[in-house]
């Protein structure tokens, strides 16, 4: 696969990193940035990541093929925990080890943390040792595994449930 690959696929990755980078920067010359950010919201999804996650895959969009993904919506409604979301990431088997789940991992730390969120967790199931791998040098850790809780190709399976705390927001 890796000889059919766009340029904008092969580098996908250095493009999040690009738009990571661009984030960071706005965030460091604009202070207070991120919590007016963290204000904006349409029907309960977050704006800024929104279009934030947008911008990072641009690439795969504009190419007409995706190669990875990732995405994060709120966990409850409540006021209490409006600094948590719930994510997912998925990454073609085609280019898989590449670096674009960490890529775009980070690109979700630093939209989420420039948003306001101070907990980003999601559920992995065990045998997925790679994701898992990905995620702890993220910065994520297994908090305890849900027995039975999720259903794939009707087999209730177990999910270990992951989290990453932000130590920019206390």
């Amino acid at each position: 696969m890796a000889g059919r690959l766009s340029f904008l696929d092969r580098y996908l990755a250095v493009w999040i990193l690009a738009a990571m980078a661009v984030g960071l920067g706005l965030g460091r010359l604009i202070p207070g940035l991120g919590d007016t950010l963290a204000t904006v919201t349409v029907s309960g999804v977050s704006l800024p990541i929104a279009l934030g996650l947008l911008a990072m895959m641009y690439p795969a969009l504009a190419v007409g093929s995706v190669i990875g993904w990732i995405a994060a919506s709120a966990v409850s409604e409540r006021c209490g925990h409006a600094g948590v979301a719930e994510h997912s990431v998925y990454v073609h088997p085609g280019v898989r080890g590449r670096g674009i789940a960490g890529a775009l991992l980070g690109g979700l730390i630093t939209s989420t943390e420039a948003a306001g969120i101070w907990t980003v967790q999601s559920g992995i199931f065990p045998e997925n040792a790679a994701s898992l791998a990905v995620h702890r040098r993220r910065g994520f850790r297994e908090i305890g595994t849900r027995e039975y809780i999720g259903r794939h190709h009707g087999v209730w399976r177990d999910v270990v449930m992951i989290e990453r705390r932000s130590e920019a927001i206390t």
